[in-house]
């Protein structure tokens, strides 16, 4: 193997431990997320409304469109967290 080779393997292995390290931390904010969503869920419930507000849902996207300075395109970013609102809105239910 050359020099160049098991250089590039060891950078990609190091590469790698990151990805792992950051899917951690995702996983953890996710459940954090959820968390609060399901406490949302509760007061919801609590005062007669719906799991559901989509003017809240669009704000809480348009946000994060503003925010993000890529390398995630905005398309990305709107299925991405599209999913991650979906999946805190169905745990209100």
């Amino acid at each position: 193997m050359e020099k160049e080779t098991r250089s590039d393997f060891k950078k990609l292995k190091g590469k790698r431990r990151i990805i792992d390290h950051l899917d951690q931390k995702l996983l953890v904010l996710l459940n954090q997320r959820l968390r609060v969503a399901l406490e949302i869920g509760k007061i919801k419930r609590r005062i007669g409304k719906k799991p559901y507000d989509p003017a809240r849902e669009k704000d809480v996207l348009k946000k994060l469109r503003l925010k993000n300075r890529g390398p995630v395109k905005q398309q990305d970013l709107i299925k991405i967290f599209g999913t991650i609102v979906k999946v805190c809105r169905q745990s209100q239910t």
